[in-house]
C-alpha cells in the first residue's frame, strides 16, 4: 500500500485543497496579474527608450508583443498546475 499523496506546495503554501472553480480562479488571477505587471514594465521601458532615442514608438507594442504572450503563457502554466493538483487529489481519493 502506498502512502497518501502529499498536498502540492508552492513556496511552502499548501495548494492541494482547492476545488475546481478555485483552481480556475487562481489560474485566471495569475494570468491577469502577469499581464498587467509585464504591461506596466513594458510601457515604462518603452517610455525610457522613446525618451533616450527620440524615435516614435507605438506603445501598443507593449500589449501585443510583451504583455499578451506573457499573460497567456502564465495562464497556461497555471491552468496545468492548478487543474493538475485538483485532478491528482481527485484521483488519489481526496475530498
Amino acid at each position: 500500500m502506498s502512502a497518501p499523496a502529499q498536498p502540492a506546495k508552492l513556496l511552502g503554501i499548501p495548494l492541494g485543497e482547492f476545488g475546481f472553480f478555485s483552481a480556475l480562479l487562481l489560474s485566471m488571477a495569475s494570468g491577469f496579474l502577469t499581464f498587467f505587471a509585464t504591461c506596466f514594465l513594458a510601457i515604462v521601458a518603452l517610455l525610457f527608450w522613446n525618451t533616450l532615442s527620440h524615435s516614435p514608438i507605438n506603445y501598443a507594442d507593449s500589449y501585443r508583443y510583451i504583455a499578451a504572450p506573457a499573460g497567456v503563457a502564465v495562464l497556461g502554466v497555471a491552468l496545468l498546475f492548478f487543474i493538475g493538483t485538483w485532478l491528482r487529489r481527485k484521483v488519489a481519493g481526496g475530498r
